[in-house]
């Protein structure tokens, strides 16, 4: 069964991003198409023998804490992660010199992706390669010999611990404590963090958190917060007093642990610093960043097995006739015969395709940040920084419609188990959780990211959405939806300049009380900017594609932009009267007329 498209990444990859063009950084040397091709093989290779087949089974298998210590996952996910370990995916970004292959992370990404859409239970592996990067940029040498062989290696599994009981996304109030001890870099550990993801499971040898605690005498706020290294067990293999408090039961998702976890209750919790003190936020905002792009690829993953699994009903279903057609004699038709029918797909195709053409976009620019200098890195930096709220929060939330509409196309099949729709349905919400919630995220666009050295990222942003536009312009079936795209680009700074305005002359609760909407109107634009990227590329290359399925590919993406720009482009016409308008219901409301 198909669950996503290698023809996709491969157009994307090598059509629209040209990404082997990454080879002219020394980091990236090694990967020419030829080494992508081969990478996007080996990763199709473990998803389809080693990940698939189990997906539906993890689904229905109940995580368990059966002695109240150590939690209990399929047995399947020992050999996911240790499939994907040793396919070199955990190292993958790693420099060669501490085991890693340098790919880039464009190419990495594809990999997750793939793991990703044959089943969310392997997202455990890219865990520990965030957890293992953080040691990697800002651990001590000690650190990372001691901690990076086994994580890399697959052993042992990290985390990212920052969420508290009584603190949720508000960091700036976590309690987490650690007191200095008379070994340099050691400190004491007492707190406990919720919902952490893979915080404990007996497929690793041991669990090494990347856990925010604020030092004795620290600044109130995120300035005094550090990061430590807070591992289950010590080196020498004597347990660490972290304890599990209990797993969360979650509605999908459900060999995907999200612990709770006590630390320091037999006051005997060592942590070791990461770093400087007091800098543990801004470092762990590296592990945060790569999570957002990680949530929208598991998003997009889950829209995506979705929808090739709405569309291979869609064509075997036959039912019904066209309306013209009252002869009940007559056959059955395939219900992909249906306008409607093809309206659902269609808009599912341009949800999962433009979701993951703005992911490796955003991968693309981490890699360039990555290996450029100069002012090619700044502004690669900059625009990844303004796109990754889009990233995050596209195919979370449109993820979630995606999946809605191909249980529609099944109708009542796509609500039985018999079917794999209704496990997609309720695992794809929680990421519209994971790494911030969207109105978090809206907060960060408007509050933060537009403002950004004083614009410079929207105006890079405009930059490349008046490139495409003009190309588009000059090519006839493609003039009307560059009109399109241009015209919301013009509005949306229309609309991005008046709430700067608001900023100016109004408290910060009214500029930010509608932020959520804000980034739902930057999303379409985006994606109609992703949209049309594609077809201008697949325009080009009907002239020389050979054989129907490669003119059927090519002629999809130009109908898929098509449908974007007449049915979802539009939908940012209510949004921009809605930012604009002075009525500020949400603020000026009762709290106690809300019952």
């Amino acid at each position: 069964m198909q669950y996503i498209s290698h023809r996709n990444l491969r157009f994307l990859l090598h059509e629209v991003l040209k990404a082997s063009d990454l080879k002219r950084f020394e980091y990236y040397q090694d990967y020419d198409q030829e080494a992508f091709d081969m990478a996007l093989d080996a990763a199709k290779q473990i998803a389809d023998n080693v990940i698939f087949p189990y997906n539906k089974d993890m689904d229905r298998f109940k995580v368990t804490v059966p002695d109240g210590r150590t939690v209990h996952v399929h047995p399947q996910l020992k050999n996911i992660i240790q499939a994907i370990a040793d396919g070199g995916w955990i190292s993958a970004n790693a420099p060669y010199e501490q085991g890693g292959s340098q790919m880039p992370i464009t190419l990495a990404n594809c990999g997750l992706a793939t793991f990703y859409a044959a089943s969310i239970n392997a997202c455990y592996p890219f865990l520990t390669a965030g957890a293992a990067n953080l040691i990697a940029t800002y651990g001590s040498e000690e650190l990372k010999q001691d901690y990076l062989p086994n994580m890399y290696s697959g052993a042992w599994q990290g985390t990212m611990a920052l969420t508290e009981p009584q603190a949720g996304s508000s960091l700036s109030d976590v309690i987490a404590s650690a007191e200095a001890t008379e070994k340099e870099g050691v400190y004491k550990i007492k707190g406990q963090k919720i919902y952490i993801s893979g915080g404990d499971h007996d497929a690793v040898d041991n669990v090494v958190h990347l856990l925010l605690a604020r030092l004795k005498g620290a600044p109130a706020g995120t300035k005094g917060i550090s990061l430590f290294v807070v591992p289950k067990y010590r080196l020498d293999g004597s347990d660490n007093d972290v304890t599990t408090a209990g797993v969360y039961g979650k509605m999908g998702q459900k060999n995907y642990v999200a612990a709770h976890l006590m630390y320091g209750e037999a006051d005997n919790c060592e942590g070791y610093i990461v770093g400087q003190a007091n800098q543990g936020l801004p470092y762990m905002f590296q592990m945060m960043n790569e999570a957002r792009i990680g949530t929208g690829l598991v998003a997009f993953a889950n829209a995506s097995a979705a929808y090739y699994a709405s569309l291979k009903y869609a064509n075997e279903r036959p039912q019904g006739r066209h309306p013209s057609n009252k002869d009940a004699t007559q056959p059955q038709i395939l219900i992909i015969e249906h306008a409607e029918v093809r309206r659902m797909l269609l808009l599912q195709k341009a949800i999962v395709e433009g979701g993951i053409s703005l992911l490796l976009e955003c991968s693309y620019l981490a890699d360039v940040a990555h290996a450029a200098e100069g002012e090619e890195k700044e502004n690669a930096h900059l625009l990844l920084e303004l796109l990754t709220p889009m990233a995050k929060t596209y195919p979370s939330e449109m993820g979630i419609i995606s999946v809605k509409t191909a249980m529609q196309s099944l109708g009542g099949a796509g609500y039985c188990d018999d079917f794999p729709i209704e496990q997609y349905y309720r695992e794809i919400p929680i990421n519209t959780i994971y790494e911030g919630t969207t109105t978090i995220h809206g907060m960060d666009i408007l509050g933060r990211k537009i403002m950004m050295k004083n614009g410079k990222a929207v105006e890079l942003f405009g930059n490349e959405l008046m490139k495409v536009i003009g190309e588009a312009s000059t090519i006839a079936n493609l003039a009307p939806m560059a009109q399109k795209l241009g015209l919301s680009a013009q509005k949306l700074k229309e609309c991005t300049q008046h709430l700067i305005g608001l900023a100016k002359t109004e408290t910060p609760e009214v500029f930010l009380a509608d932020a959520t909407l804000y980034l739902e109107y930057f999303g379409y634009v985006t994606i109609g900017w992703q949209w049309l990227k594609q077809a201008v590329v697949a325009q080009k290359a009907l002239a020389t594609a050979e054989g129907e399925s490669e003119l059927n590919f090519y002629n999809g993406k130009i109908a898929t932009a098509d449908f974007y720009f007449e049915y979802e482009l539009p939908k940012t016409r209510p949004l921009h009267e809605k930012l604009l308008s002075s009525n500020r219901v949400t603020m000026t409301v009762d709290k106690n007329w809300i019952v």
